[in-house]
């Protein structure tokens, strides 16, 4: 049973909620960040791609507790292709999964879950024209990156695939959407509202900032025991506008699998909910309605 997790990029939004969580589940946390603090039993500070930091902060946990007992949730990169070179978008964030995972499996620490993302198919930054081969969006869809970011986090997908070779670690990648609470999620959901085609690229998805703590939370435990992608999204769409409106109106050439009925979020959930037993239990809330046609009107690109 894991009773302690090294979350590294402890405190950052999503960082922070994890380790809530963990800690309102009785679990010690131990957090790795480069400057500042974090809500962590206990904050070290370092870059994640820096391999003799992540080696101090697996030794303080395992000075704390058996390395049977350990985890790691990985958080820490750069979390979007405009916020540094693209050389340094796609070098950091891979260096410091691989730093990582490869610190964890030398140690002997058996658990991992790393922060990827939907933007890894790579419809989030790609061209305009850049379309799904079908929907809902499973895991299995190819990967179609444009962008160094969704490259990152493709290479870091493989990067757990082959560490798990390599050492035998169970490794969960939580494939995120827009994550957020509060005045910025309300924000997301009015952009949602007064232009759909806004968040095209993103297939309106999204997940509240504790719902994606209690993801981590339970990828930690999955009964699984190799390494697992997952898709963790809310099953719901930001958009107030039903989903089969939206594909018709802004992805008609996009083939879907399956019906969509009412706000359904056009993302395949069937991993979330049968290896972590996942559903999100935030829900948006929502104004009154504005009528498919009305929202519909503001475009069509």
């Amino acid at each position: 049973m894991i009773r302690h997790v090294i979350v590294t990029g402890a405190g950052g939004r999503i960082g922070s909620a994890v380790v809530r969580e963990l800690r309102d589940h009785g679990i010690r946390t131990t957090g790795l960040v480069v400057e500042g603090t974090s809500p962590a039993d206990d904050t070290l500070l370092g870059d994640a791609g820096d391999p003799r930091a992540v080696d101090r902060a697996i030794t303080h946990a395992l000075d704390h507790s058996p390395v049977a007992e350990v985890g790691i949730a990985h958080l820490a990169a750069i979390p979007s292709p405009g916020e540094g070179l693209a050389e340094e978008v796609f070098g950091n964030n891979t260096a410091a999964t691989f730093a990582v995972l490869e610190a964890a499996g030398r140690a002997g620490i058996g658990r991992a879950v790393i922060a990827s993302s939907v933007s890894v198919l790579g419809f989030a930054w790609g061209s305009a024209d850049l379309r799904p081969h079908y929907l809902p969006m499973d895991e299995q869809h190819p990967v179609l990156a444009e962008d160094p970011y969704a490259l990152s986090k493709w290479v870091d997908e493989c990067t757990t695939v082959m560490m798990h070779r390599r050492w035998g670690t169970t490794i969960v990648a939580l494939r995120l959407p827009f994550v957020a609470d509060g005045e910025r999620l309300a924000a997301r959901q009015r952009e949602a509202a007064a232009d759909p085609a806004a968040l095209r690229a993103e297939l309106w998805g999204w997940l509240h900032t504790d719902d994606a703590g209690r993801a981590f939370r339970l990828a930690l435990t999955a009964p699984t025991s190799r390494a697992t992608t997952i898709t963790v999204t809310a099953p719901e769409s930001l958009s107030d506008v039903p989903t089969a409106d939206l594909l018709r109106t802004y992805l008609p050439d996009v083939p879907t699998r399956e019906e969509l009925p009412d706000r359904t979020v056009p993302y395949d959930l069937t991993r979330a909910r049968e290896i972590l037993g996942f559903t999100a239990r935030r829900r948006l809330v929502r104004s009154t309605p504005i009528t498919a046609s009305e929202s519909l009107q503001k475009g069509t690109t």
